[in-house]
């Protein structure tokens, strides 16, 4: 019965599809959801109550609240009645999302099962909105059991009316899809639960950091799913991104563990699944509620190897920031090799085997920047400092690259460093030679890379999500820099360097 449900939803999926160009569909950002993804999604609610009212509101073709229907229907425990609620507002949809709530309601007829099924031609958020906003003369509508989304992925214009609406209603987010969930739990009863399909990148970084303030106050997260494969998910789409599904339940009420699983595709009989400690994927005193993903056992060594590094950035008094020279702003300013009056300008293109190599006269990038009044806010003091790339390819080996910036190898009294990297420093000054060198093998460390795999989310090395980071105390680091003498050591080295220290700590 499933198999036979599975193929006719995708066949629904498919026959749009073929009458909708894919620009479209990323125009909106509407990706219909795999029948295959949508019933492992249904799978993940618990039993409810026997009233059931199921939100979902994004609806496309109606393939989520159909296999939720369907599992609900089938499980020995069925509700004795269903009411749908289903937002769509693309017209060349509505037919396909029609028939769907019918075969829904023909599907619960023959199973003694009261159904309603309602579809909302209508704006979402408006609506949301309005429902969830307490005032004088707003009407309390009622509230779900279970909502089942794959939300529209699409950047969001700060200054659009939609944006102004949601600021006013205490929502900021940077994408649809946050806004999307953020609503929906809203419109969750108490005990109702949500189970979303979304990008990953919520779960670090500071453009979520309310959203993710909100999702974790509000629910109690149960189970998360991770797609290891960046073209699994929606492959018909030719979408690239980092997706995962997760299940919470709107209380207060934390769970002992949250069960971690991860597929390569949506083979999901074969997926890894690990039972990990609510405190080691939400971490209790961090305020910026970072969501870590562990994914299998090798996580859980990384993890207990990081418990020797125990310093901070602030006890090291050290400080990261991103690059202060955006290039396309000060493109008058540019210069393609040094000059006179100009200064070093540093891109990801002159790291090198650990350290920067400047200029780089056969690079397409410009080597400095003029010295002058109005680019003075854009230069630092000569010194050391360790730069990271702040964008790497997911398929790169390493996500985490660091180089230093030595001034003995660049004879030059300021420089300035371009916006596509972080650098570390002291009050905006350099560092110290031996600590600016053991911060960069370090950083440079395999563990330190697949610790940061663990809750990044994204491609980005944001200076946030390096904040966030451990790091050895300032006597380690100091041990540390006495190895980098006058190259970085080759990866193995570094690594057994690492090793070492921690076995130290002991």
């Amino acid at each position: 019965m499933v198999l036979e449900s599975l193929n006719l939803l995708d066949h629904v999926r498919k026959s749009f599809n073929s009458n909708t160009s894919r620009t479209d569909r990323s125009r909106i950002g509407q990706f219909l959801t795999p029948a295959a993804i949508a019933h492992f999604m249904s799978s993940m609610f618990e039993t409810g109550g026997q009233e059931v009212r199921i939100l979902d509101p994004g609806a496309g073709a109606g393939v989520l609240f159909a296999t939720c229907v369907e599992t609900l229907v089938t499980r020995k425990t069925r509700p004795l009645s269903i009411e749908v609620v289903a937002y769509e507002t693309d017209r060349e949809i509505l037919p396909y999302l029609e028939e769907t709530m019918k075969r829904c309601e023909s599907l619960c007829k023959s199973n003694g099962i009261a159904f309603q099924g309602i579809i909302r031609f209508e704006d979402f958020v408006s609506s949301a909105v309005t429902e969830t906003e307490e005032s004088l003369f707003a009407v309390p509508g009622r509230r779900f059991t279970h909502v089942i989304l794959n939300p529209p992925y699409k950047k969001m214009n700060a200054q659009a009316a939609m944006s102004r609406m949601l600021y006013s209603a205490g929502i900021e987010v940077a994408n649809l899809y946050a806004v999307f969930v953020w609503l929906s739990m809203r419109l969750l009863e108490s005990g109702g639960q949500i189970v979303a399909i979304t990008p990953r990148s919520f779960c670090n970084g500071p453009y979520f950091k309310k959203f993710r303030l909100a999702f974790l106050s509000m629910m109690s997260l149960k189970r998360i799913h991770v797609f290891l494969s960046r073209k699994k998910a929606f492959g018909d789409d030719d979408v690239l991104q980092e997706n995962v599904i997760y299940h919470a339940v709107r209380g207060l009420q934390k769970p002992r563990s949250v069960i971690i699983s991860a597929s390569e595709s949506i083979d999901f009989d074969n997926a890894h699944i690990l039972s990990m400690p609510y405190s080691h994927v939400v971490y209790p005193n961090d305020r910026d509620a970072f969501i870590h993903l562990g994914v299998d056992d090798a996580n859980l060594d990384v993890m207990k190897r990081m418990e020797c590094i125990v310093s901070s950035l602030n006890k090291l008094n050290l400080n990261v920031s991103t690059g202060r020279t955006v290039d396309f702003r000060a493109r008058e300013h540019l210069r393609r090799s040094p000059q006179q009056g100009t200064v070093p300008l540093i891109y990801p293109c002159h790291f090198q085997h650990g350290f920067i190599n400047w200029p780089v006269e056969s690079g397409k990038k410009p080597n400095a920047i003029a010295s002058l009044p109005e680019t003075s806010d854009l230069l630092l003091e000569s010194g050391y400092y360790v730069l990271t790339k702040r964008f790497s390819s997911k398929e790169q080996e390493r996500r985490v690259m660091a180089a230093i910036y030595d001034p003995l190898r660049v004879n030059a009294p300021f420089v300035s460093f371009e916006n596509h990297v972080n650098y570390f420093h002291r009050q905006g000054k350099g560092l110290p030679a031996d600590l600016a060198k053991g911060l960069a093998l370090y950083l440079n460390s395999t563990i330190v890379d697949q610790y940061f795999r663990l809750f990044s989310g994204h491609t980005q090395v944001n200076a946030t999500d390096l904040r966030k980071m451990p790091y050895p105390t300032y006597d380690q680091l100091l041990r540390l820099g006495a190895y980098v003498k006058g190259a970085m050591p080759d990866q193995e080295t570094i690594d057994a360097i690492l090793e070492k220290e921690c076995e130290n700590c002991d």
